[in-house]
């Protein structure tokens, strides 16, 4: 049995900071809800838009939070926060952990590995939601790192409502572990695929946090 990884993330309570790449989502609607609070007092109808707006505003916020973390070290960390959709062994003998991020998950993902990034290609697709096993053929972002265990893939996925994926960094860039690499709007799906001989850390149904949790075993 795999043993217990951090389920909770130990965000700094003053490291917290905005997602690059939230601005078309969130500008707008920050700006819609302070018009129509300044004009609420004056106008019926700014009244009644205040109070979604508002809140909406306030839910962006909380969805493109992008806080710091205390990067765990381990040969490979969790690159999204979010929880162990599947773990199955591939063809190649690599294994893939797939993690499903919900709405309410921190959306920024991070580098499993320290390395340098050899390629991001992007591939459009559908968005059916990305639990959906279809959700394999959706838009998405296939990363290729080249680190100490080898070539290490990542793919982004988007989902039903993450229909933007922005990458960070480009081909050529080294990393850290942990270091930021992109961003995944809203609920969408990161798969990591495991090297022939890495085994698995982490059990279906496990919460994961991008940079803390381990995903594989010494």
């Amino acid at each position: 049995m795999p043993h217990s990884q951090t389920s909770a993330p130990r965000d700094s309570l003053t490291g917290v900071r905005l997602a690059r790449g939230a601005s078309p989502w969130l500008l707008p609607t920050v700006a819609t809800a302070a018009v129509s609070l300044l004009r609420a007092r004056r106008s019926g109808a700014a009244k009644a838009v205040a109070g979604p707006a508002t809140a909406l505003a306030a839910g962006m916020l909380w969805f493109f939070r992008d806080p710091e973390r205390e990067i765990t070290r381990g040969r490979v960390i969790s690159p999204a926060d979010g929880v162990v959709q599947s773990i199955m062994p591939w063809k190649d003998g690599r294994t893939r952990v797939a993690i499903f991020m919900s709405p309410l998950n921190v959306h920024v993902n991070r580098a499993p590995l320290s390395g340098t990034v050899t390629s991001v290609e992007h591939v459009p697709g559908g968005f059916v939601p990305a639990f959906n096993k279809e959700s394999e053929n959706n838009e998405r972002v296939v990363w290729h790192f080249d680190t100490e265990l080898g070539d290490i893939e990542m793919i982004q996925i988007a989902g039903a409502v993450a229909r933007r994926i922005v990458p960070y960094v480009p081909q050529g860039t080294k990393v850290e572990q942990g270091d930021r690499v992109g961003l995944i709007r809203f609920g969408s799906r990161v798969d990591l695929y495991l090297p022939e001989g890495v085994e698995v850390d982490v059990e279906v149904g496990q919460k994961t946090v991008a940079g803390v949790t381990r995903i594989d075993r010494d």
